[in-house]
């Protein structure tokens, strides 16, 4: 018997691979068009640093919400944990957006603040839900 996938564990899993995996061709473009083919310049101001952070953020939180999303997503999720999911990704998106929006990154912002924020809450709540 197979088990049956939640749409919405689906459908985050994917809005987090957009943000993954659209940052590559976005940096690579940017890249070319500075011709900056190695690391980028440490002002937080440059439009290739916020890309590469906001890139670098994502791949390190997102890979494991799409575990935990897929994972409780197949086992009958509670609508809690289906709505805790919908919220994490909302929190990713607006981590990024506080990322790359703002004209530098070396001044806080509430998008980034409460990107984070959400991210872990929600992160640990999904774990939570792994042991119920």
């Amino acid at each position: 018997m197979t088990a049956s996938m939640n749409p919405i564990a689906l459908a985050c899993t994917l809005v987090l691979g957009v943000l993954l995996f659209g940052f590559g061709p976005v940096i690579s473009v940017t890249r070319g068009r500075t011709n900056t083919l190695y690391g980028f310049s440490a002002d937080p101001a440059d439009r290739l640093h916020k890309l590469i952070r906001a890139h670098a953020n994502t791949a390190e939180y997102a890979p494991f919400l799409a575990v935990l999303f897929l994972y409780l997503g197949a086992h009958n999720p509670a609508d809690w944990v289906v709505w805790t999911m919908v919220a994490a990704t909302a929190f990713r998106c607006l981590f990024v957006l506080g990322m790359v929006a703002p004209k530098t990154m070396a001044v806080p912002n509430p998008a980034r603040f409460f990107g984070a924020l959400g991210t872990y809450v929600t992160g640990t709540a999904l774990c939570v839900a792994l042991v119920l």
